[in-house]
């Protein structure tokens, strides 16, 4: 009834024949390597990168968590300990408290201070 239209289904990142597709999940990363910063292969700069680059760094980021009244235009504090694809995990020395933020809620972000970012990125 359907002419075949659910029959081998494609799943993201599968191609043809299980053939494996390149997506955003293999998208290269930026790497800190002592005072100087080695890009691993040219790609463009994305916030997660950007974040790596400045690991250990202070910062206010900026969330919003749509239909939710408690945690609408939220900020958390703390220091980047770790930045991935689709979360960053912070820690806030003066309460103790770690947090695990999705990329998806993250309006922006502050610092006090210089970022480290890739300058000549095309």
């Amino acid at each position: 009834m359907n002419n075949g239209y659910y029959q081998n289904p494609v799943f993201p990142g599968v191609g043809l024949n299980n053939n494996t597709v390149p997506n955003q999940q293999s998208v290269p990363s930026y790497e800190q390597n002592q005072t100087t910063f080695t890009p691993m292969t040219m790609e463009q700069s994305y916030i997660e990168n950007i974040l790596r680059l400045n690991k250990g760094k202070k910062a206010k980021f900026h969330v919003t968590v749509p239909g939710s009244i408690e945690w609408q235009d939220r900020v958390f504090e703390g220091i980047i300990e770790q930045a991935g694809r689709d979360h960053i995990i912070v820690s806030n020395p003066t309460t103790g408290e770690w947090y695990l933020i999705l990329m998806i809620y993250l309006d922006f972000v502050t610092f006090e201070e210089p970022i480290n970012f890739i300058k000549d990125f095309t």
